[in-house]
Parts: C-alpha cells; sequence; structure tokens
C-alpha cells in the first residue's frame, strides 16, 4: 500500500479570523479605488491575484510559517507589478511576525538578521543603480514591512520562553516542596512508629508472656500472679498510649509537651522490668552531674527499653546487664543477655525493634552494632551515641 499524502494541520480558529478580515478589507480598499502604486505593468483586476493568496496564506501562518512566508514573498513581489493593495501589504507584516513568533527557534533567529541585511542593502543597491536619493525610501518601506514585525515576533517570543521558563521553575519549585513536605510526614510517621513501638511493645510482650503462662500452667497462685503482671502492664500501656494519642490530638500548642524520657528513669524500667521476670541489673553508678542532649537522652532511654523487650521475649534464662559509659564526645550504651535455647513461653517478634534502635542511632550520627558475643553465649546490643559538646558540660 502506497502511504498517504501528508496532510498540513487545520488552521487555527484565529488564523482563520485573520485571514477573513485581511481578504475582506482588501475586498473594500480595491471597491473604493484604493491602491498603494499606480502605472504598474498589471492594472485592474490583478490586483486581487496576490490578496487571495496573502489571505490564503494566513490561514498556514500558525501551522506551517516558513511556507506562508516563503510562498508570502513571492505574493508580495508579484503585488508589486499591479496598482498594489495596502491589505496585501499588512497581511505580509502579520505572516513575518508569524514566522519568528511560532517557527523553529534557528528560523527566529535567523529571520531578523536576514530582514536587517535586506533593509541596508536594497536601498544602498537601488542607489548606486539609480543614483537617486529617492531610493533610500526603499529601505524606510523594507524596514517596515520586514524587520519591524520581525523584530516584534522576536521580542514577543522571548517573552513567551521568559515566562514558560518561569512557569517551569514555579512548577519544579512546588514538585520540590511537595517531595519535602512527603519525606517530611515519612520522618514523622517513621518516628511515631518508633516511638509508639518503643512504649506499647515492653508492655504488650509482658502480658502475651504471662497470659501464655497463666493459660499454660494449672497451678492458681501463678495464674493469680500472671494475671497482676498483666493487669499492671496493661494499665501502664494503657497509660502510654493515651499520652501519645494526647500529643498526636493536640496541635494547638497551649498545653505545654509531655517530657521525654530521660536516663533518670533507668531503675524504674529496670525494676519493671524485674517485675516481668527478667533478672535485670544496671552494672554502673551514673554521676548526677552528666547533662546530655535530650534526643541522647531518648534515644540511650529507649535502645534500653527494647534491648529489655527482647530480652524478656527471646534471651535464655539469665542476668541481663545494662552498661552506660560516659566518654568526652560519646555516650555508650551497652546491654547484654544470655543466648540459646530458652524454655518456657515466649512473645513472637517482629524485627522491628532493632530497627528502630539502629534508625535512631544513625539519626544522632551515632555507631549501632547488635549480635551473639562470647561464643554465642551472650548477645549484646551496643550503642555510641555522639555527644555535641554543648551537652558534654559536668
Amino acid at each position: 500500500m502506497s502511504p498517504r499524502p501528508r496532510r498540513l494541520p487545520r488552521p487555527h480558529r484565529d488564523d482563520i479570523l485573520i485571514a477573513a478580515a485581511g481578504l475582506l478589507g482588501g475586498l473594500g480598499f480595491w471597491a473604493i479605488g484604493l491602491h498603494s502604486q499606480s502605472g504598474r505593468l498589471l492594472p485592474g483586476v490583478w490586483v486581487l491575484l496576490p490578496l487571495f493568496v496573502m489571505s490564503a496564506l494566513e490561514l498556514l501562518r500558525r501551522t506551517a510559517p516558513p511556507l506562508a512566508l516563503s510562498l508570502a514573498t513571492l505574493t508580495l513581489v508579484t503585488d508589486q507589478f499591479t496598482r498594489g493593495n495596502l491589505a496585501t501589504v499588512l497581511m505580509f507584516t502579520d505572516i513575518m511576525y508569524a514566522a519568528v513568533l511560532y517557527g523553529t527557534p534557528a528560523a527566529a533567529r535567523r529571520i531578523p538578521r536576514i530582514t536587517v541585511l535586506l533593509t541596508i542593502a536594497l536601498p544602498l543597491g537601488f542607489y548606486a543603480w539609480l543614483r537617486s536619493p529617492d531610493t533610500l525610501l526603499v529601505g524606510v518601506g523594507t524596514g517596515l514591512i520586514a524587520f519591524a514585525p520581525a523584530a516584534t515576533g522576536l521580542l514577543v517570543r522571548h517573552h513567551r520562553e521568559a515566562a514558560d521558563t518561569a512557569l517551569l521553575q514555579a512548577e519544579q519549585t512546588a514538585l520540590l516542596a511537595e517531595m519535602d513536605r512527603t519525606q517530611a510526614v515519612l520522618a514523622e510517621r517513621s518516628r511515631m512508629a518508633r516511638e509508639l513501638h518503643d512504649m506499647v511493645a515492653n508492655h504488650l510482650s509482658a502480658i502475651a508472656i504471662h497470659s501464655t503462662a497463666a493459660l499454660s500452667i494449672d497451678d492458681p497462685k501463678t495464674s493469680r500472679d500472671a494475671l497482676a503482671v498483666i493487669r499492671e502492664n496493661s494499665v501502664d500501656g494503657l497509660a502510654e498510649m493515651r499520652r501519645l494519642i494526647g500529643l498526636l490530638r493536640d496541635s494547638s500548642g497551649d498545653q505545654e509537651p509531655a517530657a521525654a524520657p530521660t536516663l533518670a528513669g533507668l531503675d524504674a524500667l529496670i525494676a519493671h522490668a524485674r517485675t516481668n521476670g527478667l533478672d535485670a541489673h544496671l552494672t554502673d553508678e551514673r554521676p548526677t552531674s552528666w547533662k546530655l542532649p535530650t534526643p541522647v537522652e531518648l534515644a540511650a532511654y529507649r535502645i534500653v527499653q527494647e534491648s529489655l523487650t527482647n530480652a524478656l521475649k527471646h534471651a535464655a534464662p539469665g542476668e541481663v546487664t545494662v552498661a552506660l559509659t560516659r566518654e568526652a564526645a560519646a555516650l555508650t550504651v551497652c546491654v547484654r543477655s544470655p543466648y540459646g535455647e530458652r524454655p518456657g513461653p515466649r512473645a513472637p517478634g517482629s524485627g522491628a525493634g532493632l530497627i528502630g534502635m539502629r534508625e535512631r542511632v544513625a539519626l544522632l550520627g551515632g555507631e549501632f552494632a547488635a549480635g551473639v558475643r562470647d561464643d554465642e553465649k551472650v548477645w549484646q546490643v551496643r550503642a555510641e551515641l555522639p555527644v555535641p559538646e554543648g551537652g558534654s558540660t559536668l
């Protein structure tokens, strides 16, 4: 099958209106006998031929500007052999303007340069040929019908490109702002997830372990003790949940934010772990002169809390030790628990605890390690949290 011939795009509605207005205007000038020239080779109705051709080329001013300009130039030359019509010349200037405005970038650069050369060369050429000062008026006419519309089209094109560039930059700025907002929301959601996990996982793990013990051991005293621990952890967990929900709901800023946990609460945290059946001990004395930044204290507290929760769920029977070491520019947290087979009930783990601890340490620019030590008999969690100079006063 032979390919179909390529068709020109449909003319724009405004181009149709411009062509119709130019044609009607030219017919009006012809009807009243208004001509731009006299004494030409083709008198009478020949002046209408360039008029009709030029008005038809107006339909291509936007869809095919190079073709329209080339044919319009030939039509204007033909019009010079008739008595002339002002509408034909005006439509040519519009096609010249459109060729620069809607043409390719190369054409937009080339056409004004060519019109400048024509504006200068034509009058000089005619003057050299005829030796008459009147021939210099040819340059004025060429500048008005060629260079002026080309320069106007170039100026409008530059303004439009600048406006498009500004719009694109505004859209890119809005996109970057939306990306920043999305990342901020995701970061806040991750922070809330870590906080919720660290606050509630300890209580829920204890509830799961002791409820399993109460169901699996047929001993009234054991069941009563397990239920007491379950009730205590339920109340504490509910209080923590209410505190977090209150912080999330209160967006007015009228209330003071709840105090974040600090290292001063480690004794109570370890005592609570003992209540849940974990043999946990703090192996060092924390000097009261320690003054750490709030993010460091919160991260250290949550790391100890999550490590105790993991030990409650996974550690073998034995002592769990918590050690804090203060150096010049860092706080080191180390939690060690027995590693091996553990008899009795345990709570399932999701693996989010280690991820949360690692993220907390990474946000502070510290180092985190968790794994088996001492010939696979001890599970150790070690976090080194940098302390800025402003937070190292003694």
